[in-house]
């Protein structure tokens, strides 16, 4: 079965079991099985349903323009490594087994997805509408805040940058295929699977805490810490698997952080809670939001658009993986329209290593996959038996020697791996892929990063205006209703 089979099959049996077994203190809650229909026609959830399209869509199109742009804006892992080493290689090292990789294999992806969908209808299921609002948005949003931190501020995963540590996430030949055609395999910062459960729960203390109630009295606290218990397990997997950074821990809180009070402070206009959406309103309160919101979003704005401009000046020889002896890593070249092709240009940075690679379509690739690593020998066979391209699709790159691959693979994606034959030293690739209908990739990053600006000025404005007005800063009510007391 591929993952997404067990990943349906994961949703159908253990969404009633869960929302059962945690609504068991509250059974009165639980919206009854005739009023389904009705309760989601009165609430409007189909427009949660809606939003869930909508954040697919927005990811894949996001996922689209990360490889474009990457040529410009290039990376800053060697900063992060120079922070913090190679603490995270030996967090692995420390803890690796199979049975373990096995399970956090898993956990990272099923248990993930799973959690975000389950806990839209186990609100809705146990009749709260605020809740059910609040993580559906928080789905939506989180990924619309990390938005400009992703394709701006890109950082390689520990896997292809710390020489020694195993990509045990996407070394598993059942997870390969579904992992090269969903992720980049290069992005560490944020970590949503970070950003996204913590958005949940510091929701959930931003709604008991504006409701004058503590967690414990909450009647959805159990809930609560099945999240907590995921979300961390989730931290220790994305270090242990070979994904994540440290620093991508905290990033994702503030990413998550920033999401949740956004929402919470917004969900209850949404739901004209207070009056009418616009009441309270005025020109001269539009007026100081657009001057005080855009100031911070043209601030933003301009710092990452200053830091653009740094790695588009000084990447030149800056490497994209940093291999040890024996190990191997991989590029992905996404699919493309059969009109255009990919100009990939691999450059060994070392002085006396040669660096050997294959080319090789994802879906035939899984079979080389052993152990949660590559199978060098087999993977080089594969690449030679189904080679596909004008050019030799297993080869050798001499020390400091460059080359240009021209592929043509429409509608497939393409695994370059590469690979230290030596015995020793720490060899530095560099690999750039020029795509030819690219042209407006940097722009349409740029207009997607928008409303992730726009939403941190919002919070932070927000914040002030609480403070400024002696107010705590989880009361959602709209600032008209402050005017009223």
């Amino acid at each position: 079965m591929s993952p997404w089979t067990v990943m349906m099959g994961m949703i159908l049996f253990l969404t009633p079991i869960i929302c059962s077994i945690f609504s068991l203190h509250d059974k009165e809650s639980r919206v009854k099985y005739g009023q389904w229909l009705k309760t989601i026609h009165k609430q409007r959830y189909y427009l949660h349903a809606m939003g869930y399209i909508i954040i697919i869509r927005w990811k894949n199109l996001t996922d689209g323009l990360n490889e474009p742009i990457k040529e410009r804006v290039g990376h800053w892992t060697d900063m992060v490594h120079g922070i913090e080493g190679n603490a995270v290689l030996w967090i692995q090292n420390a803890f690796q087994n199979d049975a373990l990789t096995t399970f956090l294999n898993f956990h990272y992806l099923f248990v993930y997805l799973f959690l975000i969908y389950v806990t839209t209808v186990y609100f809705a299921y146990t009749s709260d509408r605020d809740m059910t609002d609040k993580v559906t948005l928080n789905y939506l949003l989180i990924y619309a805040i990390a938005v400009p931190y992703y394709l701006f501020f890109n950082v390689e995963v520990t896997s292809s940058w710390i020489p020694g540590m195993d990509a045990l996430l996407y070394h598993d030949g059942w997870y390969s295929t579904f992992y090269a055609t969903h992720d980049p395999l290069d992005n560490a910062v944020p970590s949503l699977h970070v950003a996204i459960p913590f958005g949940i729960l510091m929701l959930n203390y931003l709604h008991v805490k504006s409701n004058g109630q503590t967690l414990k009295e909450w009647r959805h606290y159990r809930y609560h810490m099945f999240i907590l218990i995921n979300t961390i397990i989730f931290i220790f997997a994305i270090l242990y698997l070979g994904i994540h950074w440290i620093i991508d821990i905290p990033l994702g809180m503030i990413v998550g952080g920033i999401g949740a009070l956004f929402i919470h402070h917004l969900q209850p206009r949404l739901r004209n809670d207070h009056g009418a959406m616009f009441k309270g309103v005025t020109r001269e309160k539009v007026r100081k939001h657009i001057l005080v919101e855009g100031t911070i979003l043209l601030v933003l704005f301009a710092a990452i658009m200053g830091a653009v401009n740094y790695q588009d000046s000084t990447n030149e020889d800056q490497p994209s993986f940093r291999l040890g002896p024996d190990d191997t890593v991989q590029d992905i070249i996404a699919e493309m329209n059969p009109k255009y092709g990919t100009t990939t240009t691999i450059t060994n940075l070392d002085d006396s290593i040669s660096l050997e690679y294959a080319i090789i379509t994802v879906n035939l690739a899984e079979s080389g996959f052993s152990d949660f690593g590559i199978d060098w020998d087999k993977m080089q066979a594969l690449a030679e038996h189904h080679c596909t391209q004008t050019v030799a699709c297993t080869s050798q790159l001499l020390p400091n020697e460059s080359i240009d691959l021209s592929l043509k693979s429409p509608y497939v994606y393409t695994f370059i791996f590469l690979h230290h034959p030596g015995e020793e030293g720490t060899l530095e690739v560099q690999v750039v892929s020029d795509y030819e209908n690219s042209e407006n990739s940097m722009t349409k990053a740029v207009v997607l990063s928008l409303s992730s600006l726009y939403i941190t000025g919002f919070v932070f404005y927000r914040l002030y205006r609480l403070n400024q007005n002696g107010r705590k800063w989880y009361d959602a009510r709209p600032s008209h209703t402050w005017e009223e007391e």
